[in-house]
């Protein structure tokens, strides 16, 4: 298999260009953590840009399931909805300091996220109603969340070392400590095999929990790779991104590894989707969004953050 890298300037170097996910509409929207914004392009077109606070540091962002891109702000402890022309609302979180970070949609028509600084996982209908849940661990940091395929939302505990599932019926949180100590899971995402996937940011690796909390992981060729984010393709694989290793990977459901360096050095990529065209996109943060495409095809298929 031949994989293809194109980068796609959307923005300046110094913008922070972060999260990447596909909407409704059939464009990119991406975050641009440092100047404070979202951004939308078609592939092929021009990128338009949308001011959101330059204080508050978009995040992660996802389409919602009405109609809407949904994102967090991290530094300004807010939940932000932005309509494909470009209107924006935004929902301050009840704790003020909680740091939210992943937010993914739920099987129960609301978005689910995390609160990194204060130990908590939130709950946002569309209309703006906030509730949060308490995690049983201290100083877990709470990081990337998705619905897995059991009906629970599933997310990383970055300093816990561990694996969280949450009930969205009652809210009762089950934590799954990982086999690797100070692995450091962050981006995660259901895979193609009823089970959920995560990276290890930490420990160079790539880790699978079922929901009866079986765990396998599977290590990298480069450890000190920094894998960030991960999400499936239509074509039963999962793709990651590496960033202090400046690489693009892909992984089976049997935990065979293949990785592709990306063009320009020291790009640092993070999220990654599958975009509009079929290809998978990821952020870079030298503000721009490469394409990556193999001579098999890549068919449409789930996103992720």
């Amino acid at each position: 298999m031949t994989v293809v890298i194109q980068e796609h300037p959307v923005t300046d170097a110094g913008s922070g260009l972060y999260g990447v996910t596909t909407g409704p509409d059939g464009a990119l929207w991406f975050t641009l953590a440092h100047s404070g914004q979202v951004g939308r392009v078609v592939p092929g077109e021009a990128p338009t840009t949308y001011p959101v606070d330059p204080a508050g540091q978009p995040t992660i962002i996802v389409p919602g399931p009405d109609g809407a891109l949904w994102f967090t702000e991290s530094r300004a402890h807010r939940v932000g909805r932005i309509t494909t022309d470009g209107e924006t609302t935004r929902f301050r979180v009840p704790g003020r300091d909680g740091g939210p970070y992943g937010i993914a949609p739920g099987p129960d028509a609301a978005l689910w996220f995390t609160e990194m600084n204060a130990d908590r996982v939130g709950r946002i209908t569309t209309d703006g109603e906030v509730t949060e849940f308490p995690l049983p661990v201290t100083g877990a940091y709470p990081s990337a969340i998705t619905a897995g395929p059991d009906g629970a939302m599933w997310f990383t505990m970055n300093q816990a070392n561990a694996i969280g599932r949450i009930d969205t019926t009652d809210g009762t949180v089950t934590v799954h400590p990982l086999p690797t100590e100070a692995a450091a899971p962050v981006g995660i995402t259901a895979g193609p095999d009823a089970a959920v996937w995560f990276v290890e940011i930490a420990a160079g690796q790539i880790g699978r929990i079922t929901p009866d909390g079986t765990i396998d992981e599977f290590a990298l060729p480069d450890r000190a790779g920094r894998p960030h984010a991960i999400t499936t393709s239509g074509s039963g694989d999962l793709w990651f991104t590496e960033w202090a290793g400046n690489r693009v990977g892909s992984i089976t459901t049997d935990g065979t590894i293949a990785v592709h360096d990306l063009p320009t050095p020291r790009s640092e990529p993070h999220g990654i989707t599958v975009g509009p065209d079929d290809a998978l996109w990821t952020a870079l943060e030298n503000g721009t969004l490469a394409r990556i495409w193999s001579t098999d095809g890549r068919p449409r298929a789930v996103t992720g953050g």
